[in-house]
């Protein structure tokens, strides 16, 4: 599926160029504007776009609750349903990416950063200013750490899985572009390639750069504090913009270099050094103590889910510093937050998960990544707790509340070789804004290039260095926080969209559900053409001769060319004989028939050249084949679908019997549609 304005355009004055021109030139003209309103009157624009997030947050709160609630149940939903055997990719696709490199990936661009920041500094702030029990008290430090782990749980990573999954499988199993606008496809089909289309798009690419940029400035702070605790490097504007500098040029030798050489390596890197400074937090601090609260935690977590999931304090007086400001400042916040930054990382998700099944992706981009999170904020949080707790750093928390970027390393103060874990703690920040950035950049430009992944390099330079260069404009004239406001606020129309899509998802779901009842449905044909892949005729033993024969390149090709394209071309004459559309195509190692059913979903079934290992006890038994180039080598002619390869081959098949096994095929085909009517 395609559309002229996906295509690569024609090269301009010698420049390779890869892009859909009213995505990239429009999120151009919106993120300049936006940023030029923030430059020239930061004041404004602050107030302006502070009020209206507090606007969305004010009234807007009970529907962002209910969407983060109907987006965790369908995820879970899906997990462990009949769904959950379904392939993001062909039925035979295997994953591109080992578990740990996967996970990593998925640590590092969904909230790693966060961590770093917030590890300290949340449960701090909740334990000094709970929404409902008395400051520094035992019930504070429960409340505490039970909210924190309600927004850095399993609702943020739900969020970041739908929109995943939902591009993941449009892209994969259903060819789609890899882009926000695939996800609308049930609804609105090939309109995607419209306005409406360039409009999702385009207002992803600037929730992601303006994310990754405010996220930037903001976190570079944190560098600096590092820094000005390890070297005395002085904290100034100047210091962090060289810094942003260095972050952007790092981060552009990463996405030039790719997924696999720059942004997989980074990403196990930062895995690595977290654990280490978990470890070191672990054994150095009150290790019993931290085992038993993260169980404790763990429970009430999990035992309060759903009261947390709706509670909006809507019985409590509204009031500054009460509840109802507490719930709107904090988890509104961040369900706006995740919400807005969702289609980078969903997309970045769905780009490293193609081959895994919808089970393996729920599960693991919600429990994984969770668990390693909650424990986390355990190590850190709780240790900070009970330094202020213990009056052994009672004044934790007002340095907290007085610079929350410099929390982490009054923290790791207290414990031997603070200089050494600081450098470490120090590096892992730069290192996540690194992975934040390149794989932000690969997102935007893919979104940018109508889903190509092989753009020009000039492209993804472009993307990276303009990040850095918004971060750089906002900290210096103070925007910062305008448009991350004007991030969030963005995030309540997207709800909408990312609810519409999800039903979207459920309804390809269903028929895809359909299909695969109509597949295992007993509609055999008549006993003297029932000749199906399990048993070819001839006898025992020419079905024995087939079991242990390793046929050459050349004898499949042949067996391809001799007798299954005339095959294939005797059922189309006589399809097209009932006024049905036939296509016949061949290729060198492959051949297939396509029938056009209008307004319905068409059927193909074709047959491969396909190359595997031969089984070792083969290769002493064929020496004499030597002379061969193929020879440790066989093939097979195998069958596959829309849906991708059925694994069985038809090498010694007749002509009549490749016949019927396409009629076979077709004839569950015609059952799957007839279901689905």
């Amino acid at each position: 599926m395609s559309d002229s304005a996906e295509q690569e355009s024609t090269p301009t004055s010698g420049i390779q160029t890869k892009i859909n021109p009213p995505v990239f030139y429009g999120s151009l003209i919106i993120i300049m504007g936006l940023v030029l309103f923030s430059v020239i009157a930061p004041e404004t624009a602050g107030n302006f776009f502070n009020n209206l997030k507090l606007a969305v947050l004010e009234e807007a709160s009970w529907f962002y609750v209910l969407t983060v609630a109907i987006i965790i149940s369908l995820v879970a939903f899906l997990g462990i349903s009949r769904y959950g055997e379904i392939k993001l990719g062909p039925d035979h696709s295997e994953p591109d990416y080992s578990y740990s490199s996967w996970f990593a990936m998925l640590f590092s661009a969904g909230m790693g950063i966060g961590l770093m920041f917030f590890g300290v500094a949340e449960p701090i702030m909740h334990f000094t200013s709970p929404p409902m029990a008395e400051p520094n008290s035992i019930a504070a430090a429960k409340e505490a750490m039970r909210v924190t782990f309600f927004h850095w749980g399993l609702h943020a990573w739900s969020i970041y899985a739908i929109v995943g999954l939902i591009l993941a499988y449009f892209s994969f199993r259903r060819g789609l572009p890899l882009t926000l606008r695939s996800a609308l496809y049930p609804i609105i089909g090939k309109k995607i390639y419209g306005p409406i289309g360039h409009a999702v798009d385009i207002f992803a690419v600037v929730g992601t750069v303006l994310g990754v940029a405010t996220s930037l400035g903001f976190g570079v702070q944190q560098v600096n504090a590092g820094l000005n605790y390890l070297f005395d490097l002085p904290v100034s504007d100047t210091v962090q913009v060289f810094l942003i500098i260095g972050i952007t040029g790092l981060a552009t030798i990463s996405v030039v270099t790719g997924l696999d050489a720059g942004i997989r390596r980074l990403s196990e890197l930062n895995l690595g050094l977290a654990f280490l400074l978990l470890a070191f937090v672990l054994i150095l601090g009150p290790t019993v103590f931290l085992m038993k609260t993260y169980m404790q935690n763990v429970g009430a977590y999990l035992s309060e889910l759903v009261s947390m999931t709706f509670n909006l304090y809507a019985y409590q007086p509204k009031e500054d510093g009460g509840p109802q400001a507490w719930v709107g400042g904090w988890t509104i916040f961040y369900w706006g937050w995740w919400i807005a930054w969702s289609p980078f990382v969903g997309l970045f998700i769905a780009r490293i998960s193609r081959g895994r099944t919808i089970r393996e992706f729920a599960m693991g981009v919600m429990f994984v990544p969770a668990g390693f999170t909650l424990f986390w904020m355990t190590v850190f949080g709780d240790s900070a707790i009970n330094m202020i707790m213990s009056n052994t750093f009672a004044e934790l928390g007002a340095l907290v509340n007085e610079n929350m970027s410099v929390a982490l390393f009054h923290f790791l103060e207290q414990f031997p070789f603070s200089g050494f874990i600081s450098g470490v703690a120090t590096l892992m920040v730069i290192v996540f804004f690194v992975t934040s950035s390149d794989s932000g950049s690969m997102v935007v430009d893919m979104l940018a290039s109508g889903g190509h992944d092989d753009t020009p390099v000039w492209q993804r330079v472009f993307w990276a260095s303009s990040e850095g260069i918004v971060a750089i404009a906002l900290m210096l004239a103070g925007g910062l926080g305008a448009l991350q406001s004007a991030t969030i606020a963005a995030a309540l129309p997207f709800s909408l969209v990312l609810l519409i899509a999800a039903y979207g998802l459920l309804r390809s779901l269903k028929v895809e559900n359909i299909r695969l009842r109509s597949l295992q449905a007993s509609v055999a044909p008549p006993p003297e053409l029932n000749v199906g892949h399990q048993r070819p005729a001839g006898g025992w033993k020419s079905r024995l001769k087939n079991m242990v024969n390793f046929p050459i390149r050349a004898r499949v090709l042949e067996f391809l060319e001799t007798t299954v394209k005339p095959a294939l071309e005797t059922v189309a004459a006589e399809l097209e004989t009932y006024g049905l559309k036939v296509d016949i195509r061949h290729e060198d190692d492959r051949a297939y028939l396509e029938i056009s059913h209008s307004g319905e979903i068409d059927f193909i079934y074709g047959v491969r050249v396909r190359g595997y290992t031969r089984p070792s006890l083969t290769i002493r038994q064929l020496d004499h084949s030597r002379k061969h180039a193929d020879k440790d080598t066989y093939y097979r002619a195998e069958v596959f679908l829309e849906e991708g390869g059925q694994d069985y081959d038809l090498m010694g098949y007749t002509k009549e019997q490749v016949i019927a096994d396409v009629l076979d095929q077709y004839e569950k085909h015609m059952h799957f549609l007839h279901m689905l009517r």
